[in-house]
This record gives structure tokens, C-alpha cells and sequence, in this order.
């Protein structure tokens, strides 16, 4: 079996779009490793857990984590959910490709 591709998906609080993106990934394709990560970290929005349980994604364990967690570890891809957190992750050394991406709230 190949190693899972690792993805880290950011955005500024990692509170909803990161987490979305981090939970739905991780239970649609077992080939990727999925992370989420905030550059301003807050906790988790009870509307991100809620739209997940409605399409019968698990939820559990999701938290809001600061991205400072991941700068030692190396991530295939790095995708940023907003165009602020796409100004901040750019010097991620750990990142074999930075894809920009933006969601409005």
C-alpha cells in the first residue's frame, strides 16, 4: 500500500472551513491524511460539528489547533481556505505545494 498523501487545509481560525475540509477529506478517500490548522486558532463552531453530523460525518476529536503545531511535519499539500490565511502560509517550508483557495464565511 503507497503512504497516504498528507494534506493540511488552513484558515484563520480554524473554527469551520478548515475543519470542514479536514473531516469531509478524511471520510471520503482513505489515501489522504487530512489536518486542519488556523493561523489565529479559536475553537471548534458548533455549526461545523451540526453540518457534519447531518451528512453523517464524524465529528469526534475535532478541535481548533494553531499551525505553529505543524511547522516540523511535511505535508504533500497545504491548502488555504482564505485569502488571509494564503498571505500567512506562504513561508511554510514544510509544504510541497501551496494551493490557495477562497471561501467566504
Amino acid at each position: 500500500m503507497s503512504p497516504a498523501i498528507k494534506v493540511l487545509f488552513v484558515c484563520v481560525a480554524n473554527s469551520a472551513r478548515s475543519l470542514l475540509a479536514e473531516a469531509l477529506l478524511r471520510h471520503t478517500d482513505p489515501r489522504f491524511e487530512a489536518f486542519s490548522a488556523g493561523s489565529e486558532p479559536s475553537e471548534v463552531d458548533p455549526r461545523t460539528t451540526q453540518a457534519l453530523e447531518a451528512v453523517g460525518v464524524d465529528a469526534t476529536g475535532l478541535r481548533s489547533k494553531s499551525i505553529s503545531e505543524f511547522q516540523a511535519e511535511r505535508f504533500d499539500y497545504v491548502i488555504t481556505l482564505c485569502d488571509k490565511s494564503a498571505s500567512e502560509c506562504l513561508p511554510m517550508p514544510s509544504a510541497g505545494e501551496v494551493i490557495a483557495w477562497d471561501f467566504p464565511d
